[in-house]
C-alpha cells in the first residue's frame, strides 16, 4: 500500500456518515408526518375553541388598564356669581367635542357646584335622568313637585328618578355660607319609570380609610337596610371614602366582564392648591383636588387600589359601570 493509499478513505468508512444522516432525515420526516396527522386528527374532534394551556393562559391576561386623566382646569367651568361651578361632562354651555367628555358609561353628568347664601337653582322640570347630589359642605333645599321638602347636610346623598317627569327647586336659604356639593346624573337602563325621591347619610366616621357603598344597581342591591346603598336603575355604583394620607384602599370590580372606572377627587376650595393638599393615586396617575381620572381596559373579578399621597385627606368618589352607553 503506498502513502497515497493509505490516507485515502476507504468506501465503507465514508458510507457511515452518509447512511446515519439518511436515517436521520427519514426518521425526521416521518416525525413530522405523525405529528401533523395527529394534529389534523385531535382539530377534527375537539371544539373549535380548544387551545393549549399555555395559549389559554395568554388569551386570559387582562388588557393593560388605561388612565385618562381629567384635570381639574380643564373641564368646563362656568362663574355666574350666584353659581360656581366646574362639569366633568358637557352641560349648559359647555361643549366639549372630545366622546369621552361627553359622557362615559351610564354617566352623563359630573357637576362641582357652589350655590352662594340665599340663591339656587329655582323651579325646573327634568324626565329620564337619575339625579343625585353629594353634599360636601353648608345646606341645600330640595323641594319637589313630588311633596318632598329637606335641608341636606354634608354627608347627606339626595337621589331623585325624574322618570315620567318631575319639577324640582335646589337653594341655599343659608345666609352667610355657600353650598358646596357635587350634582351627578345617571342615564337609566329603563324608560317612564315612575318618579321617586329618598335620601340617605353617610358619615365622615364610616367614610374614613375605607370605600363606602352609597349608590348601586338595584340589580345588585340586595335587601335594603338602614345602611345599605340608594339602589337606582343603571349598571353602576359609587363608593366615597375620606382617605388619610399614606392610606390606601382597595376596590373589588363590582361584576364580572369589562367595566370601567371614574375617580373624582373633591376640591377644598375654588380652585387647587399650587403645592401640597389632597391627592390619590391609581396606577401612576396622581389626581390633585378636583382632578378626575377615565379608567378603562379594567374586567372582574379584579381589584383596582387607590393611594392617598397628598398631604390632606382626600374625599373622593369612585364610580364603577358597565362599559355600554346607555
Amino acid at each position: 500500500m503506498t502513502i497515497q493509499q493509505e490516507h485515502q478513505p476507504t468506501a465503507h468508512t465514508s458510507s457511515i456518515p452518509t447512511k446515519s444522516f439518511a436515517v436521520l432525515v427519514a426518521v425526521l420526516a416521518i416525525t413530522l408526518a405523525c405529528s401533523t396527522s395527529v394534529r389534523s386528527a385531535l382539530s377534527s374532534v375537539l371544539p373549535r375553541n380548544f387551545t393549549t394551556p399555555a395559549r389559554s393562559m395568554a388569551s386570559a391576561s387582562a388588557a393593560p388598564m388605561k388612565i385618562t386623566k381629567r384635570p381639574w382646569s380643564q373641564r368646563g367651568h362656568a362663574d355666574h356669581d350666584w353659581l360656581y361651578t366646574y362639569h366633568t361632562f358637557s352641560f349648559a354651555s359647555y361643549y366639549s367635542p372630545d366622546p369621552l367628555h361627553q359622557s362615559f358609561g351610564p354617566l352623563r353628568v359630573i357637576n362641582e357646584d357652589r350655590v352662594k347664601p340665599t340663591t339656587g337653582f329655582g323651579a325646573h322640570s327634568h324626565a329620564e335622568f337619575l339625579i343625585f347630589s353629594y353634599i360636601v359642605n353648608g345646606t341645600l333645599e330640595h323641594r319637589d313637585s313630588m311633596g318632598n321638602l329637606e335641608n341636606l347636610k354634608r354627608g347627606e346623598v339626595q337621589f331623585t328618578s325624574a322618570g315620567t317627569g318631575i319639577r324640582h327647586s335646589e337653594y341655599n336659604r343659608d345666609k352667610n355660607d355657600e353650598v358646596h356639593f357635587l350634582q351627578i346624573w345617571a342615564k337609566p337602563n329603563k324608560s317612564r319609570l315612575a318618579p321617586h325621591y329618598e335620601t340617605k347619610k353617610f358619615t365622615d366616621e364610616q367614610k374614613k380609610d375605607r370605600l363606602v357603598r352609597i349608590m348601586e344597581d338595584t340589580s345588585r342591591l340586595g335587601e335594603k337596610t338602614d345602611t345599605s346603598p340608594i339602589g337606582l336603575q343603571a349598571d353602576l355604583s359609587m363608593d366615597a371614602s375620606i382617605l388619610s394620607p399614606g392610606k390606601s384602599v382597595t376596590h373589588d370590580i363590582v361584576a364580572e366582564g369589562p367595566r370601567k372606572i371614574f375617580l373624582q377627587n373633591i376640591m377644598h376650595g375654588r380652585s387647587q392648591p399650587k403645592q401640597g393638599g389632597a391627592k390619590i393615586k391609581v396606577g401612576d396617575v396622581v389626581l390633585g383636588e378636583g382632578d378626575g381620572a377615565y379608567v378603562e381596559g379594567l374586567a372582574g373579578p379584579g381589584k383596582v387600589e387607590v393611594e392617598s399621597v397628598g398631604d390632606k385627606p382626600a374625599e373622593f368618589l369612585l364610580f364603577d359601570m358597565g362599559t355600554k352607553d346607555v
